[in-house]
């Protein structure tokens, strides 16, 4: 496939490759040079992607019972109070 790149630098990317890769507007992309000046492009994950990735990391080092939210809520609770007594 080839494409041309614009005044403003932009380059199209073919429809096929773009639905392939998931590529829609808003999608950064990753663009590297390898010694050899071949150019290289790689889209991204999106910031959602990340955090679904990120889901439940750590939970292996919980012991049963362990409820850090619930604990991170109580301690910002104590404060708050702490804060108005003031």
């Amino acid at each position: 496939m080839i494409t041309t790149v614009t005044e403003k630098n932009l380059v199209a990317i073919p429809t096929d490759m773009a639905h392939e890769l998931n590529i829609k507007a808003g999608t950064r992309l990753e663009w590297t040079r390898d010694q050899d000046g071949v150019l290289r492009v790689r889209p991204l994950p999106s910031r959602g992607e990340l955090a679904d990735h990120l889901m439940g990391a750590g939970r292996q080092w919980l012991k049963p019972g362990d409820d850090p939210i619930a604990e991170l809520v109580a301690e910002r609770t104590r404060e708050n109070e702490q804060e108005d007594r003031s």
